[in-house]
């Protein structure tokens, strides 16, 4: 996964595109390490799933 790829699946949640977005164990760290950067940061919530995978998805108001 690239670092693009990564920017693209954020946009796609941002603006509604995608509910929900799983990424895989492996790719995880690198995702989260591009995720971390972004401004509206708070506004992405992690569900761990079974085997590692984490889904993602964009609230509208940013998490505590």
């Amino acid at each position: 996964m690239t670092e693009e790829q990564i920017l693209t699946i954020c946009e796609s949640l941002r603006n509604g595109t995608e509910k929900q977005v799983t990424i895989q164990k492996n790719d995880f760290l690198y995702f989260r390490s591009v995720l971390v950067k972004q401004e509206d940061f708070k506004h992405f919530r992690g569900i761990a799933k079974h085997g590692g995978d984490v889904m993602f998805e964009y609230l509208k108001e940013e998490r505590s």
